[in-house]
């Protein structure tokens, strides 16, 4: 299944896990990326408020809620999948993923983008293929960094502006208790018929939106450990 604040040339991280949002605003500055009709306006969005809550304290039903959203990513196997990402402007571009705990995951762009962002637990890179760019940041300075590291626990690590439920979903808005990674990113998880991650929405700190669903997650075997290392450009470029 986001990343221009924690990704200082974009609008968005993306991710997601901006995972993938992050690198597709980065890039905007430097190509159009053609629009694609994929998706409903408005995703799980149009049923819920997008008023941020901040609740000083939470009941039983909630902290039940934040453990089964600990769980869930404590325990996610790797997976694999297609995403639709729709910017703030409302372009919407399409890709593949991949994703492993901890920390590592790769966001394919479909033709003719030929970005690509890859997370190898340490570092984020996203390169353009084509123009031959390649930013990096840091992973811990990315939403990411508390749900994808290998001991997941969000009252710890989060700040949690708004959790609720409706119609089966889990609505919860996080925002990292670190003064250093501003944004937010809110996610959107299906309870039925198991508890599954189906869409992240990213905020920057111009309040600009980057949404991603994914469809069709699978359960990825044997995944290639050269799948989330940076493309070759990068070492070019380097050197």
């Amino acid at each position: 299944m986001g990343f221009r604040h924690w990704v200082p040339l974009a609008s968005a991280v993306a991710f997601c896990l901006a995972l993938a949002a992050v690198g597709a605003s980065a890039q905007d500055a430097k190509r159009p990326l053609p629009p694609n009709a994929v998706g409903a306006d408005g995703g799980w969005g149009s049923k819920i408020s997008k008023e941020p809550a901040a609740p000083s304290q939470f009941t039983d039903a909630q902290l039940a809620l934040i453990k089964q959203i600990d769980l869930y990513f404590n325990q996610l196997p790797d997976i694999q999948g297609a995403f639709v990402q729709t910017s703030a402007d409302n372009k919407r571009t399409r890709g593949k993923f991949y994703m492993q705990r901890p920390g590592r995951f790769r966001f394919d762009y479909n033709p003719p983008s030929r970005l690509v962002i890859t997370s190898d637990g340490q570092y984020l890179a996203i390169q353009d293929l084509d123009l031959k760019t390649d930013d990096r940041i840091a992973l811990a300075q990315t939403p990411f960094r508390i749900l994808l590291r290998k001991d997941v626990d969000l009252l710890r690590d989060a700040q949690i502006l708004e959790l609720q439920e409706v119609d089966d979903v889990i609505v919860i808005s996080l925002q990292d208790k670190s003064p250093d990674n501003p944004g937010r990113i809110k996610l959107y998880l299906v309870k039925k018929p198991a508890l599954e991650l189906k869409e992240w929405v990213t905020t920057d700190t111009q309040g600009l939106e980057t949404r991603v669903e994914l469809v069709e997650l699978a359960k990825a075997e044997n995944l290639d450990p050269g799948l989330f290392k940076p493309a070759p450009v990068a070492l070019q470029k380097l050197q």
